[in-house]
């Protein structure tokens, strides 16, 4: 079993990082308010940016690095992302 860091962005245009084993239900929890206290009152969110790790543990480990980051940083791996995705 695999495990996804994720990160959302919500409406309000803040980001959300954490990790699941199954990225469709976790966003599916989030998107219906149950997922976590954060993004509940910023509905509706969507997947800017997921990472696969093989274990629990090193998942953890990125989703607290992705957390420390600056916001410019995050955007910057967001972004990073989405252009890779796009060539």
């Amino acid at each position: 079993m695999g495990w996804t860091v994720y990160m959302l962005r919500c409406r309000t245009g803040e980001l959300y990082t954490g990790c699941t084993t199954d990225l469709d239900r976790r966003v599916r929890e989030h998107n219906s308010g149950s997922g976590s206290k954060f993004t509940r009152s910023r509905l509706p969110v969507a997947v800017v940016y997921k990472e696969e790790l093989g274990s629990r543990s090193e998942a953890l480990r990125r989703e607290r690095a992705i957390k420390e980051m600056k916001r410019s940083e995050k955007l910057l791996l967001v972004g990073h992302t989405a252009l890779a995705a796009s060539a």
